[in-house]
């Protein structure tokens, strides 16, 4: 397969779908017309809509992040990871000066 035919995967800014969800719960747009007008798929304007929705109103089968809690999440696990990575060299380094001054 050459490289003409591969997708390349876009990345929205969470403003982004907020605005695109607004289009569709206040504006009254349908979910079609919102992904025809932005030039998004339909799957993509679903899931952002979803997520902004009210929890009442989406029932209680699944519990939904909005998404500037999705946003929020991926920031601190990433935030998480640096600091468990810092954890573990200072922790080496707390091991090797304590055999240097042995």
């Amino acid at each position: 397969m050459s490289n003409k035919h591969k997708q390349i995967k876009s990345v929205y800014t969470l403003e982004f779908k907020q605005d695109a969800a607004k289009l569709v719960l206040k504006h009254d747009y349908t979910r079609q017309q919102a992904a025809d007008h932005l030039g998004v798929s339909l799957s993509a304007i679903r899931r952002w809509v979803n997520a902004e929705k009210d929890p009442d109103e989406v029932g209680k089968k699944q519990p939904n992040l909005s998404l500037s809690a999705q946003d929020e999440l991926i920031r601190l696990r990433k935030e998480n990871k640096e600091l468990r990575m810092e954890r573990e060299i200072l922790k080496k380094a707390a091991v090797f000066f304590a055999k240097e001054t042995e």
